[in-house]
This record gives structure tokens, C-alpha cells and sequence, in this order.
């Protein structure tokens, strides 16, 4: 099995050191210093099981590599549609591109019976870049759940998880899916294939969308933002919104808006991924984790005025920090 990890920072490094340790062949798209390394190095996971350094096919150029039989994206949303002709040589007719990206995604609506079906979001895919190139047939779901670290070029630190839950647009346990659910498990991942991927992307992105840019804009760890009056408020009032959105599309929630934000708090002194970015001049996640909620707001006439706020708040720090 040929598997190819484009974008091969924290997360993505942290999968392909554990698919390494199988039969599986895997390489890696990565560039600069954490390129080189893993060249001359290869790939160092740090876990509680102390080191683990394995080989794997690096390189900058996905033409180098051909065709695989599983690609998996692992890079920021906002990052993907401006390289798609990169990754395109990995793609051949029997592909499948596993879209390891948080937000919502591209394909959402492909196949999904109502007035919405194959509906494109501007917000995660201007152009239909993905769309068009990737092609939503090829596609396969996946909500990420590890969190890991790049501590240095070529050495991954993992922190916690190791769920990749898979899920095909059609719900159907597919062939494609099973195979790939076997190997991230031989690989000594969770990887359950779910009937309803969607449902499973709103939890995550329940969160995502609501700590995410709180924390940013107030800096403000997961556990001071969840258990202050204030901005456990403001968290609330988007999360309620986003279910509102989600429920119209036919979304069912398994917990309650309040046990999510507890687990939140229980996280404890973590910085968001979007605050990280901020602080390292990196543009942020805002339109797949915040637009892309009120996109789809306005697309079934929900109205999301706390959300539509927090948008145009961080959307600004955005402008003022000189990433957007």
C-alpha cells in the first residue's frame, strides 16, 4: 500500500512515523529544515514509549513520487487550495485523497440527498480548486484527533490522542475505507469507519469554531476561556448558532452544547491552534472553522449573529497582525 502524507508537519509527521512502522510505503511532503532533516535523518517520534526513528521517502515535489494509493492531506484549510496542482501528480484513477483537514469540508455536500446536493463552499474552496482537481468521488473523510508537535526539524512529539476517524460522503462502509481503517489500526492508530462522518466533523468543529478564535483574540487558554462567565457566554451563543445551521442540514449532536464546552475546560492551560498561529505570524484557520459556519447559515436561512461577530472580530486581528 502506497501512502503519501502532504504536509508533513505535526500531525501529518506524527501519521506517517506510525504508518512507517508497517508495511505500508509511505512518503512524505514536507519542505525546509524539517525536509532536510528527515533526508539525512529520517523521521523521529517522540511518544510515551520513548524514541522511535523510521525511514521514509521525503521530498518537496509530489511528481517525484507518482501516483499513490492514498493521499492523505494534512495541511491547514486555508493552505490546500493554493497548491491542489502540486498534489495532483499523487493523484491517479485509483486514488483515494483522505481530507485530514479541520473545518467543514469541501466535499460536504457531495452526494447528500436535499436542495443543498453538491453545493460548493467558497469559504473552504474558492474556485472549486479541490473540487475540480481532487474530484469529490476520490475522496474520503477524516476528523483528526491527535494533538503532536514539531520540537525540532525531523523529530515529532506526539501529545495526546490517536483517532482518525474515516467516513465516506456516501456513509457506506466501503472497501477503500476498510482497507485503509486496517492499516492505521496495524499501525497501532484508532480508526473506526463511521456511517456518519458529518455528524462527527460538527462535534469537532463545535470547538474549533468557538475556542479557536476566543482564545485568539483574548488569549485566553481553553480552560480560563471555558470557565469564565464572559466567554464561556460567547462560546455558548456560537455553538447554540452552529447547531442550529447543522440540524437544518439533518445533523444529530450525541452530547449536550454545555458538555462539550466542560470538555473544553477539562483540556486544561491549552493554547489554540489559532492563538499559535497569531503569535507566530502564521495566517489562522478562520474561514473553515468560522465562515464556513456562517456560509452555510446564510445558505439555509439560519441566522448566526454571534458567529457573524466573532468573524469580523478575528477576521480584523487578522488584517492588523499582518496575516490575513
Amino acid at each position: 500500500m502506497k501512502i503519501c502524507i502532504f504536509g508533513a508537519g505535526a500531525i501529518g509527521g506524527y501519521l506517517g512515523a506510525k504508518l512507517a512502522q508497517t508495511d505500508a510505503q509511505v512518503s512524505m511532503i514536507a519542505r525546509g529544515p524539517h525536509l532536510e532533516a528527515m533526508q539525512d535523518n529520517g523521521l523521529t517520534l517522540m511518544d510515551e514509549n520513548g524514541y522511535v526513528n523510521v525511514d521514509v521517502i521525503a521530498s518537496d515535489t509530489a511528481s517525484f513520487l507518482g501516483p499513490q494509493d492514498y493521499v492523505f492531506i494534512t495541511l491547514k484549510a486555508h493552505s490546500v487550495p493554493p497548491v491542489v496542482d502540486k498534489i495532483a501528480p499523487l493523484i491517479g484513477p485509483d486514488t483515494t485523497v483522505v481530507s485530514a483537514v479541520n473545518g467543514v469540508p469541501w466535499w460536504y455536500f457531495y452526494g447528500l440527498d436535499g436542495p443543498h446536493k453538491n453545493t460548493r463552499l467558497a469559504s473552504v474552496d474558492p474556485g472549486d480548486a479541490q473540487w475540480n482537481t481532487f474530484t469529490p468521488e476520490k475522496t474520503l473523510g477524516c476528523v483528526v484527533y491527535p494533538a503532536a508537535e514539531v520540537v525540532q526539524p525531523g523529530v515529532i512529539r506526539h501529545i495526546e490522542g490517536n483517532r482518525f476517524t474515516l467516513g465516506e460522503p456516501s456513509g457506506e462502509k466501503s472497501p477503500r475505507a476498510l482497507a485503509l481503517s486496517k492499516k492505521l489500526i496495524e499501525a497501532g492508530l484508532k480508526a473506526p469507519v463511521r456511517p456518519k462522518i458529518r455528524d462527527e466533523i460538527w462535534v469537532k468543529l463545535w470547538g474549533n469554531l468557538s475556542f479557536n478564535p476566543i482564545s485568539a483574540l483574548t488569549h485566553a487558554t481553553l480552560e480560563q476561556l471555558c470557565t469564565d462567565p464572559g466567554t464561556r457566554a460567547v462560546a455558548r451563543a456560537m455553538m447554540v448558532e452552529a447547531q442550529q445551521v447543522a440540524e437544518t442540514l439533518g445533523v444529530k449532536f450525541p452530547i449536550t452544547v454545555d458538555k462539550r464546552i466542560d470538555g473544553g475546560a477539562a483540556v486544561g492551560a491549552h493554547r489554540t491552534s489559532m492563538w499559535q498561529d497569531l503569535d507566530a505570524g502564521r495566517p489562522m484557520e478562520i474561514d473553515a472553522l468560522v465562515g464556513s459556519v456562517a456560509e452555510l447559515g446564510d445558505l439555509v436561512g439560519v441566522e448566526t449573529p454571534t458567529v457573524d461577530t466573532l468573524l469580523a472580530l478575528i477576521k480584523l486581528r487578522a488584517v492588523t497582525a499582518g496575516t490575513a
